[in-house]
């Protein structure tokens, strides 16, 4: 019994040797993961930006149930969209004693320094929809295909105008997310690649002016911001002129502009409102797509996301190499971050139902 139980404690010292060699090689940042055959019911840290939107607080919800189903223990912060307090966050996190972390940045680059901390203490990073920018350390990208995003926002503009079919020229006015999320060109740039030759040959024209994406952004993505550059524009340059269509990059956002049309007298038979885009199928756009006011949303599936993203976490800790399916497009300045992009999804009156619904994301309660 005496050396059968000595022959078990040596091939379980060798397992553990294996398992701790095997999880240092899966590093994706510069230093050892060290330790993590002990990962399972270890707490990993989850940053998000803000709770003022809806889609963040699912996100968060969401990670939280992916990983708690994984076996692992939760701390979920939010940064209330202020850059100084994310990473104090953060580092309170990695004081904690987390595993992991997965981090959904308020400034993407704000956290070099805290993340070399979370390097120095062997806790592998996981970017969460928002790419940060500048440093090595950050071993994963969780995100959807933010070209995608644009393009399908633009071509939504298209189609509804009957650009195609040499209708116009139309008025359309551009906006933008925030300049310090690094997902914020990859939207513009996706909607201009398709907007563009329409603005070249005057088919669609910018009355303001404004189409370089530094005067279009709106910083933090807020939708007081947009509507107050909204009601600017209408003053400016719409005295006697319509606005056939406005690019938003966000529902935040869209609800913005949207409030500011209204109160220029949009939204009647005979000054109706314009197409306006959005992203995030926040609920209170999808209650006004089917109002008949903003016209569509770019419905990205957090819950995929989250799941994506607990993955990764859990594949790096235990010596896996998470999966991913794009290795050249996220450059951070520093390294090209191996990224795992989901699909987005174009949504409008006509498919919400089967889109939102169906999918159950929203029941049809919940959209009353």
């Amino acid at each position: 019994m005496h050396n059968r139980r000595a022959a078990l404690a040596a091939m379980a010292t060798t397992a553990s040797l294996a398992l701790a060699l095997t999880a240092c090689g899966q590093n994706g940042s510069g230093g050892s993961k060290e330790d993590k055959g002990s990962a399972k019911g270890g707490t990993i840290g989850i940053a998000m930006p803000t709770k003022s939107s809806e889609r963040w607080i699912a996100d968060g919800n969401n990670v939280v149930k992916n990983l708690k189903a994984k076996g692992y223990k939760t701390k979920l912060v939010y940064g209330e969209d202020d850059p100084d307090t994310q990473v104090s966050q953060i580092e309170n996190l990695i004081t904690q004693g987390v595993k992991g972390l997965i981090v959904a940045a308020i400034d993407n680059k704000s956290l070099n320094n805290v993340l070399q901390e979370a390097a120095d203490a062997h806790i592998p990073v996981i970017a969460y929809d928002r790419l940060i920018l500048g440093t090595k350390n950050v071993d994963y990208y969780a995100s959807f295909d933010n070209t995608k995003v644009g393009e399908l926002q633009a071509n939504y503009i298209v189609d509804k105008l009957g650009l195609k079919n040499g209708k116009g020229p139309f008025n359309i006015e551009l906006f933008a997310g925030s300049n310090d999320d690094n997902n914020t060109k990859y939207f513009f740039g996706g909607a201009m690649s398709v907007l563009k030759p329409y603005i070249d040959s005057k088919k669609l024209v910018v009355r303001s002016g404004q189409t370089a994406l530094n005067q279009v952004t709106t910083l933090r993505w807020d939708g007081a911001t947009a509507q107050k550059r909204m009601d600017d524009i209408l003053t400016s340059s719409y005295k006697s002129q319509r606005v056939d269509a406005v690019l938003s990059p966000y529902d935040g956002i869209s609800i913005g502009v949207l409030s500011s049309l209204k109160s220029d007298g949009y939204g009647s038979k005979s000054k109706p409102l314009p197409v306006i885009t959005g992203q995030d199928a926040e609920l209170a756009s999808v209650k006004s797509i089917i109002a008949g006011e903003q016209t569509q949303t770019v419905y990205k599936d957090t819950r995929k996301l989250a799941e994506v993203a607990s993955t990764m976490v859990d594949d790096v800790l235990n010596g896996k190499k998470p999966q991913v399916n794009d290795t050249k497009t996220y450059d951070n300045g520093s390294k090209v971050v191996p990224a795992y992009l989901l699909q987005p999804v174009s949504v409008d009156k006509s498919n919400y139902e089967d889109v939102l619904v169906k999918g159950g994301y929203y029941t049809d309660a919940q959209l009353k």
